[in-house]
């Protein structure tokens, strides 16, 4: 099989570049960044580029985007010229091609519906929460995703959109974060609700485009298995370390030895066994999960994931590495996968 996949010097673009080629397929790498994983150096604003690419093509992996960081270099203009426009050429060639396409979007599109009110309990997040964009970043990927549904609609496009929480190795972005937790320790907090292994993705998306011919679309969310259940909402945004207590015994220890610390709240969990899901999409989940959450629906890969066990989030940061892909150095908005125009706002 010979696979498009845009952003391809970029931390995912890599990793899926990485495991088409493992497999056996042709991977056909797109971006504006050379790298050992870039075929193409060439960009999704130009129409003419896209369909030289296209070209024998079975399937696109649409992974190139502008990101959250770069709300502060980059114009909004650039933001619609890469994650609309550019993703608006793809599905023109891809539907005239007749070829299955994977849209790489991002739970960041919630926005503000990931915010509750002050007293309100943890929001419980499936793919019928309504996003409401922050910034521009956010109201170009929900553009994008509208694009994929009417390419589907109107041209019978099989297309799938995966929305991924945070996997990137980078810092955070936030001062005050950084300075709170240190960085293995935030990352194995996020996983309870808004993280996931870079390898979970990469196997989301090779399945994705398996099975996007039978299911012809869907959004689904790809995020770490929450050991949360729906009665503890209220519970976590003002003690989240005493209901972790009871989903995962034996945490507190770990940490302590550590030196981490939990989050006091959390303001929201990612249902990815969310009754929305299809259960064409993911057989079945093979480890227990809490009452009250369907095991049939899961929106990753075919096999357990690690990163998502509910006993793995505390344990994460020590895991053996040995056999991934290395790590990109530089800031996560310079990582590759940047197609717009590299102007300032």
């Amino acid at each position: 099989m010979r696979v498009l996949v845009t952003g391809s010097s970029g931390h995912l673009g890599e990793g899926l570049v990485r495991t088409l080629r493992d497999a056996g397929h042709e991977a056909v790498g797109l971006d504006v960044i050379a790298s050992p994983f870039t075929s193409i150096v060439g960009s999704i604003v130009d129409r003419n580029e896209v369909k030289r690419c296209m070209r024998g093509v079975d399937a696109v992996l649409h992974a190139a985007t502008l990101h959250k960081p770069h709300v502060a270099t980059h114009s909004r203009q650039a933001f619609i010229d890469t994650n609309v426009t550019g993703t608006l050429n793809l599905l023109e060639e891809a539907a005239a091609a007749g070829v299955p396409f994977v849209f790489t979007s991002t739970t960041s599109a919630f926005g503000a519906a990931l915010t509750p009110p002050d007293g309100s309990p943890a929001v419980w997040v499936t793919e019928d929460v309504r996003p409401i964009p922050r910034n521009i970043y956010g109201t170009t990927k929900v553009a994008a995703e509208d694009l994929c549904e009417l390419f589907h609609r109107d041209h019978g496009l099989a297309c799938l959109i995966l929305r991924t929480s945070r996997f990137f190795p980078e810092e955070d972005d936030h001062a005050a974060t950084r300075d709170a937790y240190g960085e293995d320790n935030l990352k194995a907090n996020e996983f309870l609700n808004r993280r996931v292994d870079l390898e979970d993705v990469a196997s989301a998306h090779m399945l994705a485009i398996e099975k996007a011919p039978s299911i012809g679309f869907g959004r689904y969310i790809v995020s770490a298995t929450t050991p949360f259940v729906r009665d503890d909402l209220a519970e976590l945004r003002v003690n989240a370390p005493r209901v972790l207590s009871r989903r995962v015994p034996g945490y507190e220890a770990e940490y302590a030895r550590r030196g981490w610390k939990m989050s006091g709240s959390l303001a929201t969990t990612s249902a990815t066994c969310s009754t929305t899901s299809s259960p064409e999409l993911i057989p079945a989940a093979r480890w227990p999960k809490p009452s009250g959450q369907r095991a049939t629906t899961l929106a990753t890969s075919r096999r357990p994931l690690r990163a998502s066990h509910p006993r793995y989030c505390a344990w994460h940061a020590s895991r053996d590495r040995s056999s991934r892909a290395p790590r990109r150095p530089g800031p996560r908005g310079r990582s590759g996968g940047c197609y717009g125009p590299r102007r300032a706002s």
